[in-house]
């Protein structure tokens, strides 16, 4: 029986999910679409995770190259020259010692480098499909696992308000279950414990506008497959079409509106950049929520 409530991290650890879990973001990178450059020196990274930690976010995801629409890839040694100082500085600073961190990463080399300097797990937006050393990766080191939904890779990939022409898929909610699905399947077959592995429906990657609302609104249905589900919708641009926020650090209000209704809709995982408003909307949400109960 898969655990939705809790996300294995090895054999003797597992991440509580309820009544959320807030995964803070920690781009090493100059390039990143809203942090692109914040926090490049080591130190500073270091100390801003330790301010998002304060606010309440119990994981921190470390990337060293950007995601964005139109990054170009960045060499696996470069990612492992940004990623594993900060990991290395989290896991010897006293407050972020026990702190979950994830490695934000398509190549095995560069998840295996920072597991050695204390990561926990791997966030694949490819899903394990830029590496195929990534999923046996995983498994011998009993390790958690997210896989993420694109359509195409960040390269080839456009903002989700600047598609000349929409990706097209039959249903956007049926297509991204039923090829998470499949990579679940794949990742289990290489090894990797049931319930190490969480989806994420890669909100702005590969889906217009309105598939991305589409997608929010069928969250019951990825997360009736019972295992976790990691939202991701932090300063996204579909966000800023509704409400015509051009800059991204603008978005955090939108951010947390979009979190809340994942929420109600039984997502208990969110990626985000401000933790603290984050944290404060669900604790609204959640009050509002135990009136009705009572």
């Amino acid at each position: 029986m898969i655990n939705a409530a809790g996300w294995r991290l090895g054999s003797d650890r597992t991440l509580a999910l309820e009544p959320w879990c807030l995964m803070g973001i920690l781009n090493v990178t100059p390039d990143s679409f809203s942090d692109g450059g914040i926090h490049f020196d080591p130190a500073h990274a270091v100390n801003s995770g330790v301010e998002m930690m304060r606010q309440g976010a119990r994981v921190l995801d470390i990337g060293g190259e950007s995601t964005r629409p139109g990054a170009a890839a960045v060499a696996i040694e470069e990612q492992i020259r940004r990623v594993v100082p900060v990991i290395e500085g989290l896991r010897r600073h006293p407050e972020t010692r026990q702190i979950v961190v994830t490695i934000d990463t398509t190549r095995a080399a560069v998840a295996e480098a920072a597991f050695e300097a204390g990561a926990d797990a791997v966030n694949d937006v490819s899903a394990g499909t830029d590496d195929s050393e990534m999923f046996p990766l995983v498994a011998a080191g009993d390790r958690g696992l997210i896989l993420m939904h694109r359509l195409r890779r960040p390269e080839q990939d456009s903002f989700s308000d600047r598609y000349e022409e929409n990706p097209v898929y039959a249903d956007v909610v049926n297509d991204v279950r039923r090829w998470l699905a499949g990579r679940v399947s794949e990742a289990m077959q290489a090894g990797i414990h049931q319930d190490s592995i969480a989806v994420d429906p890669g909100l702005g990657f590969g889906k217009s506008v309105d598939q991305n609302h589409r997608l929010l609104q069928g969250l019951p249905a990825l997360i009736s497959d019972g295992r976790p589900v990691l939202v991701g919708a932090s300063r996204k641009s579909f966000l800023g079409a509704v409400t015509g926020i051009s800059e991204p650090q603008d978005r955090d209000p939108e951010s947390m509106v979009a979190a809340v209704e994942a929420w109600r809709s039984g997502a208990r995982f969110f990626r985000v950049h401000n933790v603290e408003v984050h944290r404060r909307g669900l604790l609204v949400a959640a009050a509002v929520a135990s009136t009705r109960g009572s």
